[in-house]
């Protein structure tokens, strides 16, 4: 039996710029090689013209790395646009309240529009470049309204830039014990339809999503994420040191200790050979 090609993924670490914790364990693998690409939260208070700088000397030492913008639409982050609604005390609304207004279409598609083409102008402020591609803090950019918005917006200013989708290609058996990543799994499936008639492009699959209660036992789940991923596939991770800056805006602080600590150790290389799958 011929062995399987070697596969390239796209390893992302998510939200930098929620903290410098995060900030510094992301760089940290970035420039060890252990991760490929990260998403940039442009309103989130740890993303500073000094952070900014700091990535951005890093992607022009090493041009293979990819930053992308992490659109944000939850709370607790304020937005970055003026007039935006629905909000509450000058925040977005929190997750269930977002994905609720969504489903129920009682979002307004230009001020969604809006918010991103602000969060994409200080993306470009804040780097000098623009994104490399463009994802959602909470996958926000597969949700129904939210996602026509986005797509627009994409045409008109990022042509030909890829938005991440978040469709599975587990079997149906391994994906159920994910309730999150089944309904992920429903929204992505309207959002390529979508993408793919705007003409905007999107990555083949995606893999990470986990259960972040209990006790999840991350170094075992990885290598199963790689399991039949097409190449420039998605992976996304979310590594990170907890400071209180983290602890003050998300729930999910000590799982990025515990998957910063898999990705830099010494059986992470081997997990990636094992599986013929490169970060380069």
């Amino acid at each position: 039996m011929p062995a399987q090609p070697v596969r390239r993924i796209v390893l992302c670490a998510d939200d930098y710029g929620i903290s410098k914790g995060v900030n510094a364990a992301i760089r940290d693998l970035l420039a060890h090689g252990r991760i490929n690409a990260t998403s940039a939260m442009t309103v989130a208070p740890a993303l500073t013209m000094s952070e900014a700088a700091s990535l951005a000397a890093l992607k022009a030492a090493r041009p293979q790395i990819a930053v992308g913008l992490h659109f944000t639409l939850t709370a607790p982050f304020r937005p970055a646009s003026a007039n935006y609604a629905p909000a509450r005390d000058g925040t977005f609304l929190k997750l269930p309240a977002t994905l609720g207004s969504a489903v129920l279409a009682r979002l307004d598609r230009e001020l969604i529009a809006n918010e991103l083409r602000a969060q994409i102008r200080a993306f470009a402020a804040l780097f000098g470049f623009s994104p490399d591609y463009v994802d959602g803090h909470q996958h926000v950019q597969i949700f129904p309204q939210v996602r026509d918005a986005l797509l627009g917006v994409m045409r008109e200013t990022l042509r030909g830039v890829w938005v991440r989708q978040c469709g599975r290609v587990t079997p149906i058996s391994a994906r159920l014990s994910d309730r999150k990543g089944v309904l992920l799994d429903v929204m992505s499936a309207g959002f390529r339809k979508r993408a793919a008639a705007a003409g905007v492009p999107v990555n083949p699959a995606f893999a990470g999503s986990y259960d972040f209660g209990g006790n999840p036992d991350f170094a075992a789940l990885f290598p199963k994420f790689l399991d039949g991923l097409p190449g420039d596939s998605v992976v996304m991770c979310h590594p990170g040191f907890v400071d209180e800056e983290l602890k003050a805006l998300d729930p999910l602080t000590n799982l990025r200790e515990r998957e910063y600590a898999f990705f830099a150790g010494a059986a992470f290389p081997e997990i990636l050979r094992s599986a013929r799958v490169t970060l380069s």
